[in-house]
């Protein structure tokens, strides 16, 4: 029987974004707050996720092990380090996040049967890497409040009730919505990015939060008017309202993920990935204006 076991690892350590190639105004212009001298620190928590066959003992892998590893190999080198100067690997490419991940499975692979590394830099930004080159996953988490009401138009507050519950209350409720981002792209081999991160969320917020903070959805919004604003089809339309200004940055959206309290949330892939087909609900299509 295969199972996927995880491990998790901590450890802080400092960056900056800045290339010599460029004068400090250029380096200031790309990399924002982050080319600052003598650059700004983190407490990352990394998972590292390994695949294998449960053992006649119950076991994939000696924990123990695996600690000792990770330790060897990354936590003990990394922790309390300027990063920049820690590994040869990010003299060529800096020390963002996803390249961080990627280098730290370049690190474990010859020892242990990685099949993901995921790095949280925050709470709010995390990478995930996968083996395939210089291809990585890079995640930003946001929220926003907004109230709605479960019923479709053409129904009446009778069959509204029996399908939707107190969701249908002619009032409405509210959430505090936290969404999840995840874009898809290659590392660049110099600056470390997939994505320019100040864009993402400066898109993330021009698009998603702005318009619907604060909002009641089925009133505020227009294309709510007659889609059930029900999580899924919230997620549904951010995933769609984000597609194209994703790939404008030159990424691709992967996936979004909704949580509507602690204990419901959905996830819709986006159109253009076709690594998940399974996991797709239908998107209602956005009118146009």
């Amino acid at each position: 029987m295969k199972c996927v076991i995880n491990r998790r690892a901590k450890f802080s350590a400092s960056h900056r974004y800045w290339l010599p190639e460029l004068s400090d105004s250029e380096n200031a212009e790309q990399f924002g707050d982050c080319a600052r001298f003598p650059g700004h620190g983190h407490n990352y928590t990394l998972y590292v996720s390994m695949l294998g066959e449960v053992d006649e003992h119950g076991m994939v892998l000696n924990l123990s092990n695996v600690k000792h590893v990770i330790r060897q190999e990354v936590t003990g080198q990394l922790d309390f380090s300027y990063l920049n100067d820690v590994w040869e690997d990010f003299k060529q490419t800096l020390p963002t996040t996803e390249n961080l991940a990627r280098v730290i499975w370049q690190r474990l692979a010859p020892h242990l049967p990685i099949v993901e590394i995921r790095l949280y830099e925050n709470e709010t930004l995390w990478a995930d890497y996968q083996g395939n080159a210089m291809e990585a996953y890079l995640t930003v988490s946001t929220h926003f409040s907004a109230a709605h009401r479960l019923a479709h138009p053409d129904l009446s507050f009778e069959e509204n009730s029996q399908i939707y519950g107190k969701c249908a209350r002619v009032n409405g409720h509210g959430h505090n919505y936290h969404v999840e981002v995840t874009v898809k792209g290659n590392i660049h081999p110099r600056t470390g990015m997939l994505v320019d991160l100040g864009a993402l969320q400066a898109a993330i917020d021009e698009y998603i939060v702005e318009p619907m903070d604060h909002t009641f959805l089925n009133k505020d919004l227009p294309y709510f008017e007659r889609v059930v604003p029900t999580a899924e089809n919230i997620a549904a339309y951010i995933c769609q309202t984000l597609e194209e200004p994703v790939r404008q940055l030159g990424a691709k959206l992967h996936k979004v993920k909704l949580y509507e309290s602690p204990n419901n949330a959905c996830e819709v892939y986006a159109s253009s990935n076709t690594d998940n087909l399974a996991l797709k609900i239908q998107l209602p299509e956005l009118a146009t204006v």
